[in-house]
């Protein structure tokens, strides 16, 4: 998938998104000075990530599942076993909650109160759609390429026996708060201000370490050149849009 189709599309750049609609469940309350209504925030949160976390109700019970996700365009992709059991919970056309979360430092304050992160974060409410087909192919595409670009044009596609044990869920960006959080702790300038204690912050950071090749099998394949420019760049990618 090229940039063009992860982006926001032909003759729709950044500059020209529309801004984020505010509803009930997205307007925040507290702290609302970190909201973001910058569409190009979210995709950047979500392009920076590839873990989320799936929320469902399954008989009454809050169930909350770890899984990959990719973004194309202003839709979001989730994908499992047919025998998850929130995935399956989520196929009955019921309301869902995504979570992203990048993690951007530790705010370290004079008082253990004060202590904080830096963070962008994102929720996606919706109730999802089930893909089949060659949309559930395009779907796990969207997946694949989100999480390490070129790497389904370079390996082995899923088999039709793959396809039907895997569950495909598509959700449109139309509901989406976003929350972040920037800057040093925020006692600087009150009581605590000159208490001999360090205060500041600690900037985090996603990185790759050197590949591992597996000894399983064929030894002689190269490192692909897709895979080296991926480890490259995952800092930057990761890292926090500046304005």
């Amino acid at each position: 998938m090229g940039e063009r189709e992860r982006g926001e599309g032909a003759g729709c750049g950044p500059e020209r998104a529309a801004p984020l609609a505010v509803t009930d469940r997205t307007r925040l309350r507290r702290m609302p000075e970190r909201v973001s209504l910058d569409r190009r925030d979210l995709h950047a949160i979500l392009d920076a990530g590839f873990v989320c976390h799936l929320g469902v109700l399954d008989d009454g019970v809050p169930l909350v599942l770890p899984t990959i996700y990719g973004r194309a365009g202003d839709r979001l992709y989730v994908h499992g076993s047919v025998a998850s059991r929130s995935l399956r919970t989520a196929r009955a056309a019921q309301p869902v909650c995504v979570t992203v979360t990048l993690v951007d430092g530790l705010v370290l304050a004079r008082s253990v109160f004060e202590h904080s992160l830096n963070y962008r974060a994102v929720m996606v409410f919706g109730v999802p759609g089930i893909l089949a087909g060659g949309d559930k192919l395009e779907g796990l595409r969207a997946l694949s390429e989100h999480v390490v670009p070129g790497q389904w044009e370079y390996a082995r596609r899923p088999s039709r026996e793959e396809l039907a044990q895997t569950t495909v869920l598509e959700l449109p960006l139309d509901e989406v708060p976003v929350k972040i959080r920037t800057g040093p702790p925020e006692d600087g300038d009150g009581h605590d201000a000159d208490l001999p204690v360090w205060a500041g912050e600690v900037p985090l950071r996603v990185v790759a370490l050197d590949p591992v090749r597996d000894r399983a099998g064929r030894d002689d394949a190269p490192f692909p050149p897709h895979l080296a420019a991926y480890v490259s760049a995952v800092a930057a990618r990761t890292a926090p849009r500046r304005a």
